[in-house]
């Protein structure tokens, strides 16, 4: 039940209950061998897409997301009155260039990959308040251009640490709309920047998993509700390390959230061994919230749940010049 206040806390309420109305993912190749295989949209067998280059094939993969969740929910370009979307590149290009396809306004969202809970909860605040009736919220990523940007060039062959994740090649969006059908967003938490001193590039779990954990904390404590109000906590790609991470400093702190957390960055590969900690990215949470999970809730699998994708705040400047990573996560409440 929505809270009568406006806001507790970091905790904004919902009165007029924003619903997302449908939702689509696109996935690579390697993600395909997963469990969002069946449930996203799209599956790709070329990572490149047709496209020339890793970039161009992380904007393509957005933009098709960005029509297919429009058409899925019975609209056209001209009922959409605002996109909120963005990703990991310098001047979230693969966001602004899928936007220039588009004759609706454009807000540009970083968040890392966190940006998925952040887009929902600018886009729920958007429609709650009347503003628009209709709104876009979007994310995706691409392993080859991340590994690009943040880390090493592939052709170099640098090994991998035990420690690190593979980013996601995929995207998701839905459609965040006024009315009576889909799933409800009732509330939306906003988290803060935490900072545990995490230098580490490659443990990206380590670096997020404390803004994860004082993100959903403080929505408890804002809401007054417990871990087991919820049928499924969702975090976004803090992968297998970054899962026991968030797990222990919420029980820490009198919160046993075990036997109702799930990471999506744990979930997404079929063995996770293969790929270390996990799935880690922008487009992580982005594809397994709008393929996998949005339609077990729609399915009556899941009534209550709790998405809290998680981000890195990190630069290759940052990181050169020796300066840890700070983490940002938020979460969103959904019912069905």
């Amino acid at each position: 039940m929505v809270n009568q206040q406006i806001k507790i806390g970091n905790t904004v309420f919902f009165k007029n209950l924003p619903r997302i109305k449908s939702f689509a993912a696109i996935c690579g190749s390697k993600e395909k061998e997963g469990i969002i295989g069946e449930y996203a949209d799209i599956t790709l067998d070329d990572d490149m897409y047709g496209e020339s280059t890793f970039e161009k094939a992380e904007c393509k993969m957005l933009t098709n997301a960005i029509s297919l969740a429009i058409e899925k929910g019975g609209f056209k370009e001209q009922d959409i009155d605002v996109m909120l979307s963005g990703d990991l590149l310098n001047q979230i290009i693969s966001a602004s260039f899928a936007a220039r396809d588009y004759d609706f306004p454009f807000l540009g969202v970083y968040s890392a990959c966190s940006t998925m809970s952040e887009s929902i909860m600018l886009a729920a605040m958007l429609v709650n308040a009347g503003y628009v009736k209709r709104a876009v919220a979007a994310t995706g990523s691409h392993f080859a251009s991340a590994e690009r940007q943040y880390r090493y060039p592939l052709e170099q062959g640098t090994t991998r640490p035990p420690q690190s994740q593979w980013t996601v090649t995929g995207a998701g969006g839905c459609t965040v709309c006024e009315g009576d059908e889909g799933i409800k967003i009732t509330s939306a938490t906003m988290g803060r920047v935490c900072d545990y001193g995490v230098i580490d590039v490659n443990n990206m779990g380590a670096a997020m998993a404390p803004a994860a954990a004082d993100t959903i904390m403080q929505h408890f404590k804002d809401t007054g509700t417990q871990p087991t109000d919820y049928d499924l906590i969702l975090t976004g790609d803090l992968g297998a390390l970054g899962s026991r991470i968030v797990k222990d400093l919420t029980w820490e702190k009198g919160y046993d959230i075990s036997s109702r957390h799930v990471d999506c960055g744990e979930i997404i590969y079929k063995v996770i061994e293969d790929e270390f900690q996990g799935g880690s990215g922008a487009g992580c949470s982005a594809v397994v919230l709008n393929s996998y999970v949005l339609s077990k809730m729609r399915a009556g699998l899941y009534k209550r749940i709790l998405f809290a994708a998680t981000g890195a705040l990190l630069s290759t400047v940052s990181s050169g010049q020796g300066e840890s990573i700070p983490g940002i996560s938020h979460v969103v409440e959904l019912e069905y």
